[in-house]
């Protein structure tokens, strides 16, 4: 059957059997990673990019290609890791803005589209890199727009033929390749995406092939040397900064061209991402507060990384792309941005029905739960992951890590601890540091994300747990509740207190020790003092002078109290850093609509 056009439904399937197939290769990838550095993570920055697309549009049902492209290509933009994370981005973006208004595309249409995709990736390079995915998407699309064919099954055939030619091609193109005996990985990682569509056309099953040439787990950027003379810088530095108002991507390269090198930045709508290696990360990241919300930061040691490549390849075992990956679970709390920018593993804790059970934050999304609590309907019980659930996270930690660590929700408030502990016990060769959180929510999730920056610096595990138990005992968390029902429900206070507490008005101001346990720290009478009474508690519990704290708003159902909230404490502390989240439905069904808290990390 001859295909003249595609729209916004065969669109979306084809671009999901594209990151399907080439979130397969995501080993191969990173075993042939040697440029620019050879850090070994290509494979994994893909996949990563890949899935943030997967799960946006695999629940859209619109008709037109031009909303499902841009939210593929806003998916991308969110999601984007790595170098070829950032330029697979710029190429989506390009695509998408061509289309804008389409609903439907032909053959030839579709050729422009990605014409226009690869212009616009090559301005937005600093420095275009001949040899590398850049390279393979020009020659692909250049045989696009020559096409003579109005039918897409013939000219995604001819497409691939025309793009694994040019992945055979970059080695001749950089040195350092030939050198090696690969082809590029980002292109390499290109191809994939084509070959997935060209097999969902055919009818073929999306699995990928055992390349034989890399089954034993030999990998050839571990014989690489890191080339200093060329890479001068040591952190790879990725940001994401939201706002209104927010400078042109050229604006911000021209101020960070002087801070590194390998500097890709994007700026669509209210998003500006960047990537850039440098020495001084620091320095990047308070130019970008600047510019307006920094909502996820991460630096990664670069030679940490490599260190880990050399030291899993002499140990004959698969590939790792750093030294200490990170796992926790759902009741952290974490903005799906931050989880995503630090690559960290989510177990899901579980809601219960007579008829169902939802995996938290998978099934049921904290918005979707907040209705559910505001509807007359019976609330679900709430359950710790399986141990089995907590082996798949560690193992799929450990594709990438020497190591696993895990912070985990306090054994005080649940068994999900334990629940991990066990899933330790049933691991052979993955090695696991296990920590108790001793907190919930965003407390719990400041330490996690503070466990992601310090492995990302290249820092031990034992260490890592040293530092968060320190940071830990000067950390915690308060919230107060609306209403009694779901602290009643869960049996935190007896009826006659709700009901006494419910006439005179009176809002419990609860406290999360540093043992783990929930107690109450006092009241306040009505909302209008709520705010006042927990700013008074935090003033109390931070000390006067410190230098760095970050701060954590999570709310149920009542995002004004964000901002609120926000203007608060930035009006104490300054300008310090603010994470903020809907709390995950296994915390909010404990507190009932219009719950809300803020937690506080001191890391001086």
């Amino acid at each position: 059957m001859q295909i003249s056009y595609v729209d916004g439904p065969r669109f979306r399937r084809a671009l999901l059997a594209a990151c399907e197939y080439a979130q397969q290769q995501r080993g191969i990838l990173n075993r042939i990673n040697v440029f620019p550095v050879p850090d070994g993570d290509t494979g994994t920055n893909l996949a990563l990019t890949l899935e943030a697309i997967s799960d946006q549009i695999r629940g859209s049902r619109d008709r037109s290609i031009s909303v499902v492209a841009d939210q593929a290509a806003q998916a991308a933009v969110l999601g984007a890791r790595g170098n070829c994370g950032m330029m697979l981005s710029h190429f989506l973006l390009g695509f998408a803005t061509k289309v804008k208004g389409e609903d439907r595309i032909d053959a030839n249409d579709f050729g422009g589209a990605m014409a226009a995709g690869v212009e616009n990736l090559y301005e937005a390079l600093e420095q275009p890199v001949e040899g590398t995915i850049l390279t393979v998407m020009r020659d692909t699309a250049n045989a696009a727009t020559g096409a003579p064919t109005s039918d897409f099954a013939p000219l995604l055939e001819q497409l691939l033929v025309r793009a694994r030619e040019s992945l055979d091609h970059t080695p001749e193109l950089l040195p350092i390749l030939k050198s090696a005996g690969v082809v590029d990985a980002g292109a390499k990682g290109f191809v994939s995406l084509l070959e997935g569509i060209v097999l969902f056309l055919n009818g073929d099953p999306i699995v990928a092939p055992m390349d034989l040439a890399f089954t034993d787990g030999e990998s050839v950027v571990a014989n690489v040397e890191l080339p200093e003379q060329t890479e001068r810088y040591r952190f790879c530095t990725e940001a994401l900064v939201r706002g209104d108002g927010l400078p042109d991507q050229n604006d911000v390269r021209d101020v960070l061209r002087a801070r590194g090198d390998s500097l890709i930045v994007i700026r669509t709508g209210d998003i500006l991402k960047i990537h850039v290696h440098t020495d001084d990360p620091e320095e990047v990241f308070a130019y970008l507060k600047t510019l307006g919300r920094l909502a996820t930061h991460k630096a990664e040691d670069m030679k940490a990384q490599y260190a880990a490549v050399g030291a899993a390849a002499r140990a004959h075992v698969s590939l790792a792309r750093r030294p200490v990956g990170v796992v926790t679970d759902s009741a952290a709390d974490l903005p799906e941005e931050v989880i995503r920018a630090h690559g960290i593993q989510v177990v899901p804790l579980m809601l219960v029905t007579e008829d169902e059970v939802f995996r938290d934050g998978v099934d049921i999304t904290a918005t979707q739960f907040h209705q559910w609590l505001g509807e007359d309907r019976v609330l679900p019980t709430t359950s710790q992951p399986p141990p089995g659930a907590f082996k798949d996270g560690f193992e799929r930690c450990a594709q990438d890590s020497e190591r696993v660590l895990s912070v985990v929700l306090a054994s005080g408030l649940s068994g999900t601890y334990q629940s991990a502990e066990a899933a330790v016990g049933l691991l052979d060769e993955v090695p696991v540091d296990l920590m108790d959180s001793q907190g919930v929510s965003l407390l719990q999730g400041l330490l996690v994300l503070k466990a992601a920056e310090l492995a990302e610096s290249g820092m031990a595990p034992a260490e890592i747990v040293t530092e968060l138990e320190r940071i830990r005992d000067q950390s915690g968390l308060l919230f107060t509740v609306d209403t009694f029902d779901r602290l009643l429900a869960s049996g935190r206070v007896g009826r006659g207190r709700a009901w006494i507490g419910t006439m005179l008005g009176v809002k419990p101001i609860l406290e999360v020790t540093r043992d783990g346990k929930v107690v109450a720290a006092g009241k306040a009478l009505g909302r209008e003092r709520v705010l006042q009474t927990i700013m008074d508690f935090l003033v109390a519990r931070v000390p006067p002078e410190v230098e760095r704290v970050r701060f954590g708003i999570v709310h149920v159902g009542c995002p004004e109290m964000l901002e609120i909230v926000s203007a608060e404490i930035r009006r104490i502390w300054g300008d310090c850093e603010i994470l903020t989240a809907p709390a995950t439905p296994v915390v909010s069904t404990h507190l009932g609509l219009g719950a809300w808290g803020v937690a506080f990390m001191v890391e001086d």
